[in-house]
Formats: structure tokens, sequence, C-alpha cells
């Protein structure tokens, strides 16, 4: 039986209190699961209307589980043993929570790097199927590694239509096409946005397929379904959107840390959900995944802005009242502190809800992205423009190219000097840091360890986040959200350039045009951005760890 524990202490209590009563009055609960649009204005109504098919897929998307595990077999006989998911944003990183919490394997393709990309083609080819996943069907990278495996399979002696299978929106390019040249397509339900599609095909094909028991992942959220649609004070999903979005005033970090909670990665895909839904408008909360290992606030001077949420087990003590000391205990030096248990499935719902409860209360749409748009357009008017080479950079430092704008000193002449000046331009009251890496996140995951070493350094919050992907997520409150962000971007040469089949272009132009376009738009609003463009990886990293070591 799925169950669902939300506490609160100190100002995520107050928020609680403050708002729990007029969402109950008003019915905000069950007229979503009515799918009512009008809940957050008239200005969000008309995407709101085809954005809400979310609240039901637990009892929608049923009929996928039989269908899945038809196909499973189907590949299971073809010799099959290794899935690849190739998606971007909501469409790869809800399965791979799904299956890192089931504890199957799933390899998940979200990056244009060409090394990772081959590194992925290289490995196992014969016993690989590939689920690839485009809701709009006209997503670029998806577009690409799509090309790269029908190309990998067929000079390899493997017929593409056995080995790939299309999940996308019915009627999209990518389900024209597919279905013309005979390839296995699952629609999702086009009326759910990419970031609430986790219990969709999108969520649901890639991790069955990898053998995921997905029926009962759905048994999880049906359990849970009727009390997030219920009006009552004692409704999860109101409280925790309440103490996200609520306090009085606005805490707008939300620092999650993992406290041996039965669900891996869950940050990450929360990660994505609220930022890409409430960072636009000037307003938002942005949410921090702290580093495994670290206690959330530490390093942190002022922690005054933040709410601490704190991933608990699920067998959680639940006789606790808000307002008493919950998991963490050094976590409330924060002064404002959620802590979260469940299953998967009843999770994957109650994020989904609380984060549209924070829409309501930011009055914000939690549904559209409108500057994840805009650096797309950037990038393919770079690629329109030729390869994506650049200007010259401002500096050379041994095997690091340093690029910044106005704010960087002249006589910053060094990594260790154009790190300082960025830094120097973060507010100590409210500012964050977002590190932002344009390399192959397989080989280089180790690197992931210099978000604990800022947020020591600068004494405030510091993202981390893997391009291209996040441009599908938190991209949008780097862009969308209050201008309290600075911004330090890492891409490289790599170690060799891969093309894309049937493309004018290749893998190592196309990511670099991805970098250029982010930071071109993160300029144009007024955020300062340092990238560093290693020449060299391995030096070049070296030479960076050496930098922020100070």
């Amino acid at each position: 039986m799925s169950t669902l524990t939300v506490q609160a202490v100190g100002a995520a209590a107050d928020a609680v209190e403050r708002h729990l009563g007029p969402l109950v009055e008003e019915r905000f609960a069950s007229r979503l699961f009515a799918q009512d649009a009008t809940l957050w204005g008239p200005d969000a109504e008309a995407e709101a209307a085809v954005r809400l098919s979310w609240v039901g897929l637990a009892r929608t998307s049923r009929p996928l589980v039989g269908e899945i595990e038809a196909l499973r077999e189907q590949l299971r006989v073809r010799g099959v043993t290794r899935i690849v998911l190739c998606g971007m944003g909501g469409s790869s990183l809800a399965p791979e929570v799904i299956c890192a919490t089931a504890g199957v394997p799933l390899v998940v393709l979200d990056s244009s790097d060409p090394d990772m990309v081959r590194s992925v083609l290289e490995e196992d080819l014969g016993g690989t199927a590939v689920v690839v996943s485009s809701k709009s069907g006209s997503t670029l990278e998806t577009d690409s590694q799509r090309r790269a495996f029908v190309d990998a399979f067929s000079r390899a002696g493997l017929d593409p239509t056995e080995r790939v299978v299309v999940v996308t929106d019915p009627g999209s390019p990518l389900d024209q096409q597919s279905r013309a040249e005979g390839y296995r397509v699952v629609n999702a339900d086009p009326d759910v946005g990419g970031r609430y599609s986790a219990l969709t095909a999108f969520g649901l094909v890639p991790s069955g397929l990898a053998g995921v028991d997905v029926g009962a992942l759905l048994d999880e959220a049906e359990e849970v379904a009727d009390l997030l649609a219920d009006d009552d004070p004692g409704n999860p999903g109101l409280r925790l959107g309440a103490a996200l979005a609520g306090t009085e005033p606005l805490r707008d970090k939300l620092l999650l840390a993992d406290a041996g909670s039965n669900v891996v990665g869950l940050g990450d895909w929360a990660e994505q959900l609220i930022a890409e839904s409430t960072g636009k408008s000037g307003r938002g909360v942005l949410p921090v995944v702290t580093p495994e290992g670290q206690a959330p606030t530490d390093g942190i001077a002022d922690p005054s802005d933040c709410t601490v949420v704190v991933l608990a087990p699920e067998d959680i003590d639940d006789g606790h009242a808000d307002g008493e000391e919950i998991a963490i205990p050094e976590a409330t030096a924060a002064g404002s502190l959620v802590s979260v248990a469940g299953s998967l499935g009843a999770q994957l719902l109650l994020w989904e809800v609380a984060t549209v409860v924070a829409g309501r209360l930011l009055g914000i749409n939690p549904f559209d992205q409108p500057d994840v748009e805009s650096a797309k357009n950037a990038a393919r008017e770079i690629m329109a423009d030729g390869s994506g080479a650049e200007a010259a950079p401002t500096v050379v430092d041994g095997a690091v190219q340093v690029r910044g704008g106005s704010w960087l000193p002249v006589g910053a002449t060094t990594v260790g000097q154009a790190l300082e000046a960025l830094l120097g331009e973060l507010d100590p009251a409210d500012g964050y840091l977002a590190v932002m890496v344009y390399l192959d996140r397989l080989e280089h995951a180790g690197l992931a360890s210099v978000q604990a070493d800022l947020v020591r350094r600068t004494g405030r919050p510091v993202t981390f986040g893997w391009g291209p992907r996040f441009l599908h997520s938190t991209g949008q409150y780097h862009k969308g959200g209050p201008a309290q962000g600075v911004f330090l971007q890492v891409t490289g040469e790599p170690a060799e350039d891969l093309a894309v089949p049937g493309k004018d272009f290749t893998f190592g132009e196309f990511i670099a045009a991805q970098a250029a376009g982010d930071a071109a738009v993160l300029a144009e609003h007024g955020r300062p951005v340092l990238r560093l463009h290693l020449s060299d990886q391995g030096h070049g990293l070296a030479q960076l760890r050496r930098a922020i070591s100070g």
C-alpha cells in the first residue's frame, strides 16, 4: 500500500498553515483532477487546457503495460539485452529515476557530445535496442541520435526497424515518418507536457523494456490519486506545494537532500520539473540538488532564502506533526524544512501536484517554457550561419580558452582570475552559481564534485548541470527566473568528432552551437557568463580544478 508523508518545520510550516485553508476552500485539488484549466488565470488557460491529462495517467496508461510486455519479449527473442534511451529533458530523466530505483540498467543518451554518442554506439550494438523519445518529434538532439543508431545498425547488418522503438505524440513529424518507414511506434498522450510525462509512454516504455514492473509503478500512483484529489487539509500535494512556494518572504532556493530514501535520483527529476515549471516572468523557486554525503546547508553562509527538502525513507515515522523536529535536524539551520517520503509512483504524482500548486501561488503558468525555446532558436541560428565557429577568446591560459562579457576585467589573464571575477558578480544575499558542463557526462561524472567545492568557496547555493540536457529543463529558470544567477560554462574539444548521418553538420559542431546559443541568451538577459573551452580536456580540467580550489 502506497503512502505519502509530508512534514514541515519553521517557515515551511508557516507557509502550509497560511495557504492550506484557501487552497482547500477554493477546491484546488478536486478542480485540478477534474482538469480545470482556469486554475492559473486567463493567460495560462489555453496552455493548461491541453496539459492536464497527467492527473489521470495512473488509470489511462494501463493499456501500455501489456503492450510493453509483448514488445519486451519480442526484443528478448532477437537477442536484446541492453536498452538505450535517446531523449532529452523530461523524456529521459523520469525513466532514469524509475530504472535506477528498480535496480534495472538503462543507458540514457541525452547528449550531443560526440565522445559520449560514440561510446554508447560502440558498446554491444548486437545486443542493443533503442527507444527514441520526442514529444514534438522535432527535437534536434534526439533526431541526430536516431540517425546515428539507424546508420550503425544498418552498417552492422542489423535491421533498424527491429531495433528502434519510437515514442512520440500522435501525428508528430516523427510519428508520420517512423510509421511510413516501418518502425514500431508507441504514441503518448498528447495532452501531457514533457516534464509531467513520467507515467506516460515516455516514462513507461523505456523503463518497461529495460525490465521494470511498470504495472506496479502505476499501482503506486493510483493508490494515492484520490488522496491527492481530495479537498482536505491533509492533502500532501497541497501541503508540499504550499511549503515550496508559499513562504513569506519567498525562500526561492530549495535544497534537495536525500536522507536514505528508497527512490534513487528523485532530486534530479524534481529539479527539472520545478525549475522549468516555475522559473519565468522573473519569479520561481530554484531546486538545488545537494551533493551526496553533504548536509544541505553545509558551506552556505546565510541560508535564510533557502528551504531544505529532505527526501526521507518511505517508512518514516508519520506520527510527527508539522513543527516537530524531523529528519536531518541540522538542516533546520535554514529555519525552513520539509520532509517527504513515499514510494516512487506515489511521489511522481505528488511532486507534479505540488509543482502546479506552487505555480498557482507564484502567479505563473506552470506548463509553458518560453526561454527553453529561445535557447533552441539561438542554437539553430548559429548552426544556420555555419559551423558554429566563434570569435577569438578573450584570453588563452594553457589548455583553456576564456570568454567573458563586459564584467570581465581586462587584467584577468588566467583561469583563476577569470573565475574570481565571475564569483565577484555573485550577490552574497540571494545569488546562486550555476555550473554548466558540455562534456561527456559518462566519462567525466566525477567532475560534479566541484559543486561542493564551489559552495564552500562562495558561501552560496551552487547547481551543477550537464549540457545540453539541462537546456530542456533548468535552462528555463536560468533565463526566465529571478536575475540572481552567475554562470560558469565548460566546453571542450572532443577526442574525435562524429558526423550526423544525413546532415551537413557534426555532433561536435552541434554541441558547440548549443553552448554558444545558451550563453548568448543568458548574456542578452544580463546574466554574467564565464565560458571556459578546454582545447585539451585532460589538461584543461586539471587547470579548472586548481582554479576552483583557489
